[in-house]
């Protein structure tokens, strides 16, 4: 695995890593109402997750948030590691907004207002899969 930072991926890192740090911290001080909110939301897309308590669903979160925002921020942690973590968070995001009614206009991936705070998170599944794409041409090349 590459532990080289490439300039391109510092705006990247920074930015996303920034971004879901505070979403982790923001949800670790989350209360019983919030916690409930968000749980059934996710219950909504993955009914599975229905037999966790929305208490340790958000505080599990937090922690996955933090820590990837955390990785994606130290540069130490390679851009494939943190680029496979992204992918598979966004795409479970990107699985809420393709399986919650009314955040998709009818017959069609397009958003609708309620679905554009969701539909952006394509964004993070794109820089995820960019820092492994990167990994994987480097190790073709022989770098």
């Amino acid at each position: 695995m590459n532990l080289q930072l490439k300039a391109w991926q510092v705006p990247l890192r920074v930015s996303t890593g920034a971004f879901i740090l505070n979403s982790g911290l923001a949800k670790f001080r989350a209360d019983e109402a919030a916690a409930k909110q968000a749980h059934g939301f996710a219950v909504g897309a993955y009914p599975f997750l229905r037999r966790l308590d929305p208490g340790l669903f958000v505080g599990s979160l937090s922690a996955g948030e933090i820590a990837l925002g955390t990785a994606l921020l130290v540069p130490v942690v390679p851009a494939a590691l943190v680029g496979a973590a992204l992918t598979a968070f966004s795409g479970t995001l990107l699985g809420l907004y393709l399986r919650t009614p009314g955040l998709r206009q009818e017959g069609s991936l397009r958003p609708t207002d309620q679905g554009v705070p969701i539909a952006k998170d394509a964004w993070l599944l794109a820089i995820g899969l960019a820092f492994v794409v990167d990994d994987v041409r480097d190790r073709l090349r022989g770098r």
